[in-house]
């Protein structure tokens, strides 16, 4: 004769499911716990291109922002369509020009073609979609940088047309800062006064470029601020504004930083 109580098998299946309810909860936990983990501490193995020649450097200016920083030679650094976090990419560097659903809206040249598509096809990385824009270009057969104001790849002014890059962004006007913000307005940068992420790309007088994510939110001109006070020892020349917000994303062996995991259309990438 079976003795059991009904009402003590129920309490033992409730018993038995919230332990295992109490289990899948804590592997939940491990496993989010892991996947931040893999996210900060700057290293991935799946990395199919890694560099090695660049210089990473992180700083906090006076005003708290805080910057990472990517230094290396204009000619080690490449555009690359990648439609993707760049923290799940195969390479190194940072997020690079606006976009919308599947059209570039910045300039992104490399030797003469743009990244996402033909020649003059809208949303391709030919032209700086509305508005006429800063655009910072190196000239590979100088080995020069400059920031340029065109709306079109055609506007640019390069030796030679089969040998450089451009990147499009918002002009941050180094050295005229009675005037930045205005330029700035009139390139239509995207929320200049909310507290965002930023990106940016600057050069300074030894030629050298720094791709420069900022590690907490801020205004367009708190981030111009802790660049100018901390990037390139006084010696900054110009350089632009690039997306940002949850775009923000950079990769390099010693720093991984996601934005807010959103996938971007293109990059700015580090070759070697």
């Amino acid at each position: 004769m079976n003795s059991t109580h009904p009402r003590s098998s129920r309490q033992r299946i409730w018993i038995a499911a919230a332990v295992i309810g109490g289990l899948i909860l804590l592997f939940a936990v491990i496993f989010m716990l892991l996947l931040h983990r893999l996210q900060s501490d700057g290293s991935r193995s799946t990395v199919s291109h890694p560099a090695a020649n660049y210089e990473y450097m992180t700083t906090k200016a006076s005003n708290g922002i805080e910057l990472d920083i990517l230094k290396s030679r204009p000619s080690n650094v490449t555009l690359e369509r990648i439609d993707q976090n760049v923290t799940l990419s195969d390479y190194y560097g940072i997020n690079g020009g606006f976009f919308f659903e599947g059209d570039l809206l910045s300039i992104a040249m490399v030797d003469g073609f743009p990244v996402a598509g033909a020649e003059e096809e809208y949303g391709s990385g030919y032209e700086n979609v509305k508005y006429p824009r800063g655009t910072l270009a190196w000239d590979g057969a100088k080995d020069e940088l400059s920031v340029q104001i065109v709306a079109k790849a055609s506007e640019l002014k390069v030796t030679d047309p089969n040998r450089f890059w451009a990147q499009g962004g918002i002009s941050m006007s180094i050295g005229h800062d009675d005037i930045w913000r205005q330029q700035a307005d009139q390139e239509n940068a995207p929320f200049p006064d909310d507290k965002r992420l930023r990106s940016a790309m600057v050069y300074d007088s030894k030629g050298m470029i720094y791709l420069v994510v900022s590690g907490m939110e801020g205004t367009l001109s708190d981030f111009r601020d802790a660049i100018l006070e901390t990037v390139g020892d006084g010696q900054l020349v110009d350089g632009i504004f690039v997306d940002g917000d949850g775009s923000s994303q950079l990769q390099a062996a010693e720093a991984v930083l996601p934005g807010d995991n959103r996938p971007v259309m293109q990059m700015v990438r580090l070759i070697n």
